[in-house]
């Protein structure tokens, strides 16, 4: 079961396997079928779920229920409300899967414990945190400055499994676009190849 989790740690911080062997005491394995809930709006976070398999969708809806896409998971990538997880607030985002998944979890204390026991962790965390706010910065920056099709040609370059393994209409509700709008962009990028 840990093996993308791992994987992806050791690539940014290595681990002996003994170290490995602790961490695993401190690590939830987690199952859910597609369309099934890993976090509902108004429910306090109390988990860090680390993708092994499928895909989830962290989203916020309107009052009009509009779904409102914040954020995909797929194998290898984290998925949490983090404010609510670091705060204990009420969440403000939903989580479910796209897809059957496998997920590993790490609770609030195992999350603090581990900070406290093991550097390697409070390293990796932090350039995963680090990755995650320079991410962001670039998605806002693209969104405030960036014409359409040059924003929907750099997602489709940097995310080309979320494009295969999403439906269209939630890459526009990410991209904050309307489905139509979506196809039109579309539209006049086959145009111009």
């Amino acid at each position: 079961m840990y093996e993308i989790f791992f994987r992806k740690f050791n690539d940014r911080v290595g681990l002996t396997r003994e170290e490995e062997e602790l961490i695993k005491q401190f690590l939830t394995p987690k199952k859910l079928r597609k369309k099934q809930y890993l976090l509902q709006e108004g429910d306090v976070c109390k988990h860090v779920a680390f993708v092994e398999k499928g895909a989830l969708k962290a989203y916020t809806v309107d009052e009009g229920g509009t779904e409102h896409i914040v954020q995909f998971a797929l194998e290898g990538w984290t998925i949490s409300d983090l404010y609510s997880f670091l705060t204990g607030e009420p969440a403000t985002y939903n989580i479910d899967a796209l897809e059957d998944a496998e997920l590993v979890l790490i609770s609030k204390s195992a999350h603090e414990e581990l900070l406290q026991q093991f550097p390697k962790y409070e390293t990796y965390i932090r350039l995963q945190i680090t990755g995650a706010y320079i991410a962001l910065q670039k998605r806002l920056t693209s969104i405030i400055s960036q014409p359409l099709e040059e924003r929907y040609s750099n997602f489709l370059a940097l995310y080309p499994n979320i494009a295969q393994r999403v439906p269209q209409h939630m890459i526009a509700s990410y991209m904050g676009l309307t489905p139509e709008t979506l196809s039109r962009v579309r539209s006049r990028i086959s145009a111009r190849k």
